[in-house]
């Protein structure tokens, strides 16, 4: 008996095994700390995936899945709100008008996401293309932040069909993996007049379905790969990025509302240069 436990449970296979959690913690801190401001978590995961060797079940579903931690984050942080539109739609115009904004501006990335899962997995999850996105994100931001329209809206409710139209095309460039959902969703509320602040909380509530939507297929695609070390990890990962992004979420319409999105943009552009450079190196055969 002794021998047998041995062989499943070896000095080598345990060490492994606390590795892969350190791992999955990790990933869920850069998840939580990077799902809600616009600095890309998909190309920060897979940066760090790259990073830490992480070779686990992120391949095919980790990622996306443990977002859905954060999500949660948002739910939590905004339950009375979304409980209210949930009774009030029934009777109330202005649940009614919050609703329709959100899953407006949904549709355009759910349709296209779905069209295209196969392609962007494939082709489009890389290190470089990662880098590239974080780069010319960056000065998206700072130009918008300069010559952005004067804001006409400051309430989700008092966005028009189009509008929410608009900013959901403008989220279809975050399948884009370093563009960031957040970044295009806030950039894109504030160029059609929404005020910053309102841009941000509004990228928070138009992560639940558009998140929720894309693990549901990630795990329906996976499902005769994932094994229940899989689903431990990224049951590890869910729970931290959960808790980090309840403190991020708090954190964030504050600080945008003094600082505005500058900051984030020049760390992206910092970030993806440094990256390409070491890419760059890492291929050239210099040792770093």
């Amino acid at each position: 008996m002794e021998g047998l436990w041995y062989e499943g449970f070896s000095n080598e296979s345990v060490a492994m095994d606390i590795i892969s959690i350190l791992q999955a913690v990790v990933m869920g801190v850069v998840e939580g700390a990077t799902e809600f401001i616009p600095v890309s978590s998909t190309g920060h995961l897979i940066l760090a995936g790259e990073i830490l060797g992480f070779s686990g079940p992120q391949n095919e579903v980790f990622d996306v899945v443990i977002q859905l931690g954060a999500i949660l984050a948002v739910v939590a942080l905004y339950f009375e709100k979304l409980w209210s539109v949930l009774i009030g739609l029934p009777t109330e115009v202005k649940a009614r008008k919050f609703a329709m904004a959100v899953l407006l501006a949904f549709l355009p990335s759910a349709v296209l996401g779905f069209i295209l899962h196969d392609f962007i997995k494939g082709y489009l999850f890389s290190p470089v293309v990662v880098c590239i996105s974080l780069v010319v994100g960056g000065i998206a931001i700072l130009f918008v932040e300069k010559h952005q329209p004067k804001h006409k809206v400051n309430t989700v409710e008092g966005m028009s069909a189009r509008m929410a139209l608009k900013i959901g095309a403008a989220q279809c460039l975050s399948l884009i993996p370093g563009v960031s959902r957040s970044g295009a969703t806030i950039l894109g509320a504030m160029m059609v007049g929404v005020e910053r602040k309102t841009a941000a909380e509004f990228s928070f509530f138009l992560a639940i379905p558009t998140m929720m939507g894309a693990s549901a297929l990630d795990l329906w695609k996976a499902r005769d790969v994932l094994d229940f070390n899989a689903l431990g990890l990224i049951s590890v990962g869910f729970v931290v990025s959960f808790v980090v992004a309840l403190l991020v979420v708090k954190w964030l319409v504050g600080f945008v509302g003094r600082q505005g999105f500058g900051p984030f943009a020049w760390y992206r552009i910092t970030l993806g240069i440094i990256g390409l450079a070491l890419i760059l190196a890492q291929r050239s055969g210099v040792a770093l």
